[in-house]
């Protein structure tokens, strides 16, 4: 099992390196060469940032929700571009649901329910905390300042340096993570799940916070297998980031921030699977 658990976790974080690395060559420039003006006109664009953010992570890709971790930690983007990609990524469910033979109208919905999704939870976050004031004063320079990255080096060296710490970080965590979903098996993470109304939309987004690809391939096989209802699988998938979210807790120090971040896309992911599950969306 522990050859096939780090077999597994080393083709996981191989596919992340070209989307870390890119989060990283793009922060590198805009430390280097961009003038405030620059950086103003990103801030300002936050706005549409949550439609954009949603339409570009329900694109079947294992990185980009990595990639947006490292920006939002930067201070590039919005928490409300941030959920809105968490929400929308499809990680691993789109390949397992082809794989798996269902139709293809109800995988569009599942893909156009998530988009809309992260639109709306982005859209509410980024408005409510603009009401209230609360905006954040991250910037690019303290996050250099936090990794140590050594600008003088150069910008591809600089990159690199961080993509291969991050990437160190991201196997050793996900490797204990998908050595546990093994011990565990996917046949009693679905005894606690199967035909439990709210409680399991409720755990469902519990094994969504699982910070690695295993959240996805267990709630997607076990809705295939009739383990889990459509709206605790949403609920999961929703909830669930792939790595986002490790790589989100191990750049952004402020643990005050994060939790408010997993706060909300948990209430958010399970409320709408819950949602789902009633109306009898799926």
């Amino acid at each position: 099992m522990f050859l096939d658990a780090l077999l597994d976790t080393l083709i996981d974080c191989l596919k992340l390196l070209p989307f870390l690395f890119a989060a990283y060559l793009a922060i590198e420039i805009i430390e280097d060469r961009a003038e405030e003006k620059t950086v103003a006109l990103i801030h300002r664009a936050g706005r549409w940032g949550p439609v954009v953010g949603a339409g570009l992570g329900v694109v079947p890709q294992c990185g980009f929700s990595a990639a947006i971790s490292n920006l939002y930690a930067g201070g590039l983007i919005t928490r409300g571009t941030l959920l809105a990609v968490f929400l929308s990524t499809s990680d691993e469910m789109l390949p397992i649901l082809i794989s798996g033979g269902a139709p293809a109208p109800f995988i569009i919905k599942i893909l156009a329910f998530k988009m809309l999704s992260g639109i709306l939870v982005g859209v509410l976050a980024d408005t409510l905390e603009a009401r209230m004031g609360k905006g954040r004063n991250r910037t690019l320079h303290q996050l250099c300042e936090q990794e140590d990255c050594h600008c003088e080096d150069g910008i591809l060296r600089s990159a690199l340096r961080h993509t291969l710490k991050i990437f160190a970080f991201v196997f050793a965590v996900t490797l204990v993570m998908n050595l546990a979903v093994g011990l565990v098996g996917e046949e009693r993470l679905g005894s606690f799940i199967l035909n439990r109304p709210v409680a399991g939309e409720l755990i469902a987004g519990l094994i969504g916070l699982i910070p690695n690809c295993a959240a996805s391939v267990v709630l997607t096989s076990l809705f295939l297998q009739g383990g889990v209802s459509a709206g605790a699988m949403i609920a999961g998938l929703l909830v669930g980031s792939g790595v986002g979210l490790l790589v989100l807790l191990r750049m952004n120090r402020d643990w005050r921030d994060n939790l408010v971040t997993v706060a909300i896309l948990y209430a958010g992911g399970v409320t709408l699977g819950m949602l789902a599950g009633a109306l009898g969306v799926f």
